[in-house]
């Protein structure tokens, strides 16, 4: 398979994004990682410090290349003449809200089919807003985050937990 489109806020990005990335350039030519940037949510990282945090991540990796967007990922994948999307399933929650987006991105476009990758079992509670409730508390989050998310994370709220 050629092209796979694997979209999300990445705020922050975590080990669990990295799995699923990690796992699915072993299966597609070329991935694209697109961090969303939806100007209706608030984020604690800028667009920038998502695109430059996780393009230092996936380096290694020559067939993953990483892109902001600012509109629908459909219309991201069809300019890209990509036919697959990427998503990561952590539980029965996940899977029912993302099962839903792909019907709707089906009909949005009827090309594009949607791939589910459960997670490894050790990612499962790993979740972007989780991480940074735990961080804005001084937790050590650094099981959960690579190092220089740890430190970006420590570094946004400046707090170390005694």
């Amino acid at each position: 398979m050629a092209l796979a489109i694997f979209a999300g806020s990445f705020d922050p990005p975590t080990y669990g994004h990295l799995n699923i990335i990690e796992r699915a350039r072993k299966m597609f030519d070329e991935i694209d990682v697109v961090i969303a940037v939806n100007q209706q949510k608030k984020y604690l990282f800028s667009d920038s410090e998502r695109l430059q945090s996780l393009t230092a991540l996936v380096a290694q990796w020559s067939n993953v290349s990483v892109h902001l967007w600012d509109g629908l990922i459909v219309d991201y994948a069809s300019s890209r003449g990509a036919k697959v999307m990427l998503r990561g399933i952590r539980n029965v929650t996940d899977f029912s809200y993302e099962f839903d987006l792909s019907l709707m991105n089906k009909t949005l476009d009827s090309k594009i089919e949607t791939l589910f990758i459960p997670t490894e079992q050790k990612y499962v509670l790993l979740k972007s807003s989780s991480i940074k409730e735990l961080a804005s508390f001084g937790a050590d989050v650094s099981g959960m985050v690579p190092p220089m998310i740890a430190k970006m994370l420590s570094d946004k709220f400046g707090k170390k937990r005694s």
